[in-house]
């Protein structure tokens, strides 16, 4: 009661000052002629005045102003009470900004029939527009916004709060609604003095708001209007073009045309304003990234390999790594990486898209000569050039084309076009430029011959791919010569092919390009155009088979190794497979993972959803009982799980993203064909027919094959597993599948020529593993096997015998059996011998127990219970006639690569291996090395690599010892694993390798000269080829890293590593810069900018080894804990005496490392995944936060001021200039605080770009920090 009553009072106590107040205006504006005081405005002011301070009222006074303006319009319009009006503005007793936005309300409605308050409105408007109140309280400016907001209706016409209305321009946009004069206010009789008046107005407003469109603020003000209501603007270009377009229609209209056309010219201002900075300061030198980058130069392949552009070399490379399989598309990935490295390295598209070619073939030449082993080859390098190259450019383009055909495309009338922030200029030929960029790419890129010479296995496509053209130029002037000649596509034919001919196709294919590139002097040669005249020599085998010749030997093997040439070809194929004969469909199954997959690269992602699609087959409508339909089709699943085991088959799944529809469409055939009950005669195979247990084998050890499922779950915590790192789940796998589905980013089901009516397709449903009961039994026993010791065996039951069980209970049995036999050969009641007999015995019964023994075996060395078995030869297989040739060679592969650490073998003989692992070893050597055992070898493979990593350092050579002995083929790839195994827990190993990385790619800090004048080469870093015929292998650092990174253990060491590294090497450059004469110093090659373009390297280096060795965890931790703790820790007595400018240059290193990384995890674009969108705002925020913290010196730092100053300073440029989208998730208050340090740091333009993209709740900070630097 109290408070109400306090309120009413101060209520009545307002509204007796305003009558007051009221009065003395009334005193002052006598509105009779006779009694109106014969006194200058400034007198009337001055009493106005002491009235407010009399009666303790705040100025400026919203309070005056509205009595004002209320009695101003429309009954006194004469010129001393506007002349009164003008001097309280200019005396600051009024608000320009609130007595603007009052007349506004009331004059531009009126405009035709008040031409004279609306010409002394405008001479108002002209001098007042950008007078921002600076010096105002906050319970007067609470008032002002609002009164402004009531009068102009900001809060409804942008759909914000008032209380978000800062202080700032008024919008103009409601007046459109606006244009409607008041009825009754015009009278019959106009005379000619307001008609001309009127006339005038119109010119009037046009030239105020032409002048006031050159102003600086008027830029800038309307440019935050264009980056935070990007629809306001573009409608208001829209609107202006129409206008414009109307007026030009009337010869009469000249002065208007002039009008638009300088009023056009200053808005387009807006879209290619940038802040000149001053560049006196070094940080802000550092800061302007608007300054060029190197050009590509296009002589020779080496001079191309700049490290702006080594990020594709580097994701290229690693997700060639067989051990990592890929979940989410590589083409959606490389699409990211292709958008960002644009933006940052601000280049053309033409040197965009060379870029990418040039990596994508130096990836194929570097398996010209392949480590021989159960790794994927040339055919996975094949799919990226040819298929996941062409399909993220086609993304791309899609970009740009929904970008064109969308509700803003009138704002690239201007020749200006954005995406997610960033814009680009389309050269005035319409939205073509990144077609233009990509054909000019491809015509540049056949002066790069070296890396065009095609390998063996493809030199007959590319050869067939010349043709293809040379028939095309040969048809065409045929038909203008009245003949027609047949098409060509003999590979035998040596017609020059190259892969230049092949990326070509695979472009036409997509609809990239057109055939007019055929036409490109020297694409073909006139000698192959001539020779096309001959008559082919035969008819394609895909010709013969879509005339419907029915299937021989003959004709299928030719069609095995002939990719089709269309997606027809594919459909009808994936009929006969579902619908045909028996052997019918076992063939076509077989031939849809033969060519047509591995080599058909223009229809690869159609081939990969059909061969998907045939794991999980549909339920035809006719099929009854209580049998599962799918044991119908066990011959064609056989044929499709054999061709789509294969290793390479596997990772171009994985390069497709197709991995997680994989395992959805695994798990029933795992359950169907466990749960049945074999017959005498359907329980192994030993001729082309498929038994049940082969087909659940080689479903389910596929399945394992997808996640890492001998690693106990414990494991994958401490390693940052799961779904977020490395080590994948099934559960994982399977959301991310569902995921899709629900999203509708699975392929539409018309997509495939099949009848609605008669299938049901299981597999666009969600999946479950609770879905399938036996798999989620063994699912949840294996776990527990790999997580703790088993109890309980017991003897007599039917595990001990040879039984005709279903699969399901055979495994559930296996992990008793594995430990009643390692048991007893411990205690010698069974003889190691008879241990490898049996257990090969099993598998040979039963291969998918295979994956059981490993999840075993792997427990139990975790465990580490058993003692070490000598391996002599007698008792177990022996390595010593090879084991110290082993040592050496790993040796010396660490020493090329820059490691120098003690890694041989104990020098212990007899070797000594734990029992677990001996028996796993002894029985991985009894398997045939088949293609029909592939799907073995890669289960068996990654599970020696880890089990062997977990045991004393000796075991590893000791087990590639035997396996070398066993396999000579396998030789290099086998000693190559055993050296990558060592960085796996030896933090000296990566240290050292990290260092020969950088010194590899940017040249060694102990040269005194390389750094600065050494360019940097992708060909040092990852070599230009993995192994030479007959030559021990040497591998680049590199690559050699990339094939480890992710089995480190202890990756979070490698943050602080790179973190030094890039550091170091920045202090390093400004050193050397600073030591060179002064003749040096004047050259462009020593320059600072060229130093500083070497930190960037440094740094982007750093980013893409940090982004690919940890992902998003080893970068959110960089961001919350490795960055500020090098920034609060003191380096002084470590560095000695280091100049300004390294540490200047440091700090820049450290900002170019954290943005980019976290770009490269997050995107920079305004609408990442969900996931990737919170957990950018979350990381970025808590940031930025910290940065505000140590401003307002709430922390204490331990570094240097320059390089601190250097450090945020070059963060924020980076951001406003790279990411302006993560700018706007962060807090209002913290961007405030932010900009208010860099002010105090005298870098106000900064702080003003800053607060610019912070959205439309900071648009009114930004006028605010305007008004103040202006």
């Amino acid at each position: 009661m109290e408070m109400e009553k306090t309120r009413g009072g101060e209520s009545e106590e307002t509204e007796r000052r305003k009558l007051i107040l009221l009065e003395k205006v009334k005193e002052c504006l006598s509105q009779k002629p006779d009694q109106r005081r014969e006194e200058s405005p400034i007198l009337w002011a001055m009493d106005v005045v002491k009235c407010l301070k009399s009666l303790k009222m705040e100025m400026p006074s919203p309070d005056l102003a509205e009595i004002l303006v209320s009695h101003l319009c429309f009954d006194n319009n004469n010129a001393s009470i506007w002349k009164f009006l003008q001097q309280a503005l200019s005396v600051r007793l009024l608000s320009p900004l609130h007595v603007l936005s009052l007349l506004s309300s009331r004059v531009i409605p009126n405009r035709r029939s008040q031409p004279e308050a609306y010409r002394l409105f405008l001479e108002l408007f002209s001098r007042y527009a950008f007078s921002l109140d600076t010096a105002v309280d906050d319970a007067c400016r609470d008032k002002i916004i609002n009164s402004v907001d009531s009068a102009l209706q900001l809060s409804r016409t942008y759909e914000i709060k008032s209380s978000d209305i800062q202080e700032g321009p008024f919008g103009v946009d409601n007046f459109q609604d606006m244009d409607m004069d008041s009825r009754g206010n015009f009278s019959a009789e106009r005379n000619e003095h307001r008609e001309l008046l009127r006339k005038k107005n119109t010119n009037m407003a046009m030239e105020v708001l032409a002048k006031l469109m050159e102003s600086r603020k008027a830029v800038v003000l309307l440019r935050l209007v264009r980056l935070n209501m990007p629809e306001k603007f573009h409608g208001l270009l829209q609107r202006l073009w129409f206008s414009e377009a109307n007026n030009l229609t009337s010869s009469s209209m000249k002065p208007v045309s002039q009008f638009f056309e300088r009023l056009s010219a200053n808005i387009f201002k807006v879209c290619d304003f940038e802040y000149q900075l001053n560049k006196g300061q070094l940080v802000r030198m550092l800061s302007d990234i608007r300054q060029p980058y190197k050009r590509l130069s296009y002589c020779n392949s080496e001079s191309v390999q700049y490290a702006c552009w080594a990020p594709f070399d580097i994701y290229l490379e690693h997700i060639m790594d067989g051990k990592q399989l890929l979940i989410t598309s590589g083409v959606s990935m490389l699409t990211e990486t292709i958008m960002l490295l644009q933006v940052f390295n601000r280049a053309s598209w033409q040197e965009t898209f060379l870029a990418l070619w040039l990596s994508a073939l130096r990836l194929v030449q570097r398996e010209h000569e392949p480590l021989e082993g159960p790794i994927p080859h040339l055919e996975s390098r094949l799919c990226i050039l040819l298929t996941i190259v062409p399909l993220a450019i086609a993304n791309i383009m899609d970009d740009e084309a929904k970008f064109c055909s969308s509700s803003l495309q009138g704002a690239a009338k201007s020749g200006f076009m954005e995406i997610d922030g960033h814009g680009y200029q389309v050269d005035g030929k319409g939205q073509t430029s990144r077609k233009n960029g990509l054909i000019s790419s491809l015509q540049v890129l056949g002066q790069f011959s070296g890396l065009l010479c095609p390998p063996a296995s493809v030199i007959g496509a590319a050869n067939a791919a010349a043709v293809k053209a040379a028939s095309f130029i040969s048809n065409s002037k045929s038909a203008k010569c009245g003949s027609v000649c047949g098409t060509h596509s003999d590979s035998y034919i040596n017609a020059g092919g190259n892969l230049r001919h092949l990326i070509i196709e695979a472009c036409i294919a997509r609809k990239l390009i057109d055939t007019s590139v055929y036409y490109w002097p020297g694409y073909v040669s006139a000698s192959v155009i001539s020779f096309i005249d001959l008559p082919p020599v035969q008819k394609s085998p895909w010709v013969v088979f879509m005339e419907g010749t029915p299937f021989s030997n003959s004709l299928v093997n030719l069609l095995l190794a002939t990719p089709s040439p269309s997606l027809a070809e594919i459909e009808k194929l994936y009929d006969i497979a579902l619908n045909g004969s028996v052997e019918e469909r076992s063939a076509a199954a077989k031939i849809l993972c033969g060519a047509s997959l591995s080599h058909g690269w223009n229809i690869q992602e159609h081939v990969l959803r059909y061969v998907v699609k045939l794991l999980s087959p549909p339920k035809p409508s006719t099929h009854t009982g209580q049998r599962s339909y799918l044991v119908d089709y066990m011959p064609m699943l056989s044929a499709i799980l054999s061709g789509a085991s294969s290793i390479d088959t596997v990772h171009v799944l994985s390069l497709h993203g197709l991995i997680p529809e994989v395992a959805a469409s695994l798990m029933p055939l795992c359950e169907v064909f466990g749960s049945l009950m074999p017959t005498s005669n359907n329980i192994s195979s030993t001729n082309d027919e498929p038994s049940i247990y082969m087909v659940f084998s080689s479903a389910f050890l596929f399945l394992l094959r997808l996640w890492k499922f001998y690693r106990p779950p414990i494991d994958q915590c401490l390693t940052g597993g799961g779904a977020i790192g490395g080590e994948l789940t099934l559960e994982y796998l399977l959301l991310l599948r569902n995921g899709r589905i629900a999203s509708h980013n699975y392929p539409a089901q018309d997509e495939f020529n099949s009848d609605q009516g008669q299938h049901e397709y299981a597999s666009d449903k969600p999946e479950y593993v609770d879905f399938y009961p036996k798999l989620r039994a063994w699912y949840c026993q294996n776990k527990s096997c790999v997580a703790s010791p088993l109890s309980g065996i017991s003897t007599g039951n039917p595990v001990h015998e040879r039984p005709m069980l279903p699969a399901w209970d055979v495994l559930e049995a296996t992990p008793f059996v594995l430990e009643a036999i390692l048991t007893a050969c411990a205690h010698g009641r069974l003889s190691s011998r008879d241990l490898t007999t049996g257990l090969r015995d099993l598998i040979d019964f039963l291969p998918a127990t295979l994956g059981t023994i490993v999840s075993y075996f792997a427990a139990e060395l975790t465990r580490g219970i058993w003692k070490p078995v000598p391996m002599n030869g007698t008792d177990w297989p022996s390595p010593a006639a090879i084991l110290s040739a082993v040592d050496s060679e790993i040796k010396e592969i660490l020493a090329a690569a820059g490691i120098d650490i003690p890694c041989g073998s104990s020098g212990q003989s007899p070797p000594m291996l734990p029992l677990p692992m001996a028996a796993l070893v002894s029985l991985t050597i009894t398997f045939k090395l088949n293609k029909s055992h592939e799907y073995i070898h890669a289960v068996v493979g990654p599970a020696l690599e880890n089990c062997s990593s977990g045991c004393p350092w000796p075991s590893i050579p000791i087990i590639g010892s035997l396996w070398a002995q066993k396999v000579r083929r396998w030789h290099h790839f086998i000693v190559v694993s055993c050296a990558r195994s060592v960085l796996k827990r030896n933090k000296v190993a990566v240290a050292q390798l990290l260092r020969s990385c950088f010194s590899s790619f940017l040249g060694s800090l102990n040269d005194s000269t390389s750094l600065l004048s050494n360019q940097s080469s992708v060909s040092r870093l990852l070599g230009t080829i993995i192994a030479a015929p007959g030559v021990s292998p040497s591998l680049a650092p590199g690559f050699l890293y990339l094939r480890s990174c992710r089995t480190i253990v202890d990756i979070q060491y490698v943050n602080g590593v790179i973190i030094g590294l890039v550091t170091e090497y920045a202090r390093e450059l400004a050193t050397r810069w600073t030591r060179m004469d002064s003749s040096r110093l004047k050259s462009s090659q020593a320059s600072l900018s060229h130093a500083a373009a070497k930190a960037r390297e440094v740094a982007m280096l750093g980013a893409s080894l940090l982004c690919l060795s940890g992902g998003m965890n080893l970068i959110q931790e960089l961001y919350l804990e490795t960055i500020p703790t090098w920034l609060l820790s003191s380096k002084t007595e470590k560095l000695g005496d280091v100049s300004a400018v390294s540490r200047i240059l440091e700090g820049y290193a450290m900002a170019y490392l954290l943005v980019m990384s976290g770009s490269a995890s997050w995107g920079i674009g305004s609408t990442p995944p969900a996931w990737a969108m919170a957990r950018r705002a979350r990381v970025v925020g808590v940031h930025m936060d910290f940065l505000v913290r140590v401003l307002e010196g709430n922390i204490s730092l331990g570094c240097h001021p320059a390089t601190w100053k250097a450090y945020v300073s070059c963060v924020v440029g980076l951001v406003v200039s790279f990411a302006p989208a993560w700018i706007q998730v962060v807090k209002l208050e913290t961007l405030r605080k932010l900009a208010g340090g860099l002010r105090g740091w005298h870098e106000s333009e900064l702080a003003l770009s800053l607060l610019e993209r912070g959205g439309v709740a900071a648009m009114g900070s930004v006028a605010e920090l305007l008004n103040v630097i202006s």
